[in-house]
């Protein structure tokens, strides 16, 4: 599928895919959409511990080059594995901007260290973060209570809506240890209905820059 990059409003690259019209990030803003959704409202939640993040879908890296900038001013430790069955490729990741807008050259070879890291193996990124990405579908998962927190990051329902079934969600539960989250951009009803069938509770939460509102699940 043909993939092209393009610029969101907040002045981040992403990638988009014109046979769907879908973006890998909001249009309104990569960066900072994932700031709201998965460190204001997911990764600040654990500020001061050992968290394990389980992200769906690895995409360009952006969520977890932010969440590794943002755990050093949480002082934490970090454990995350990406899942992603389509890798993007370097080409690609050598045209997103994020180590400028995001004012982080000093931390640029980590970016690039997540890339190159291999796949299906732990990786060292720093002393405090380790890095897994697993090549494999969604519907693989099948961890069994690994994970403090999941950033839940497929593409739109749209687009994909197998991704957003009530037996990917039985997935992301029992992948979940108990008293953990799973934040996401998304807000429709039968998401939460899924979510809900098993075994969440799920609040809805102000959106970020042109998104009203977000979920994220608990789970107890």
């Amino acid at each position: 599928m043909k993939r092209e990059i393009i610029q969101t409003s907040d002045g981040s690259t992403t990638i988009h895919l014109p046979e769907w019209n879908e973006n890998y990030h909001s249009k309104h803003g990569a960066i900072q959409e994932a700031k709201h959704v998965f460190i204001k409202n997911g990764l600040s939640l654990f500020e001061g511990k050992s968290v394990s993040i389980l992200e769906i879908g690895f995409g360009t890296g952006l969520n977890a080059f932010i969440t590794y900038l943002e755990a050093l001013k949480f002082n934490q430790s970090i454990y995350y594995v990406g899942v992603e069955a389509y890798p993007v490729s370097f080409e690609e990741v050598a045209q997103m901007n994020y180590i400028s807008e995001l004012d982080a050259k000093k931390d640029a070879a980590i970016f690039q260290k997540m890339h190159q890291a291999e796949w299906n193996a732990n990786v060292k990124i720093s002393e405090k973060f380790l890095l897994k990405k697993r090549k494999i579908y969604f519907n693989e998962i099948a961890d069994n209570q690994e994970f403090d927190l999941i950033y839940f990051d497929a593409f739109g329902y749209r687009v994909q809506p197998e991704l957003w079934s009530t037996e990917i969600f039985r997935k992301m539960y029992e992948a979940l240890k108990n008293d953990s989250y799973l934040v996401t951009y998304a807000a429709r009803g039968s998401v939460k209905r899924s979510m809900l069938e098993v075994g969440f509770s799920v609040e809805k939460l102000e959106g970020p820059p042109g998104k009203r509102e977000m979920f994220r699940a608990y789970k107890k």
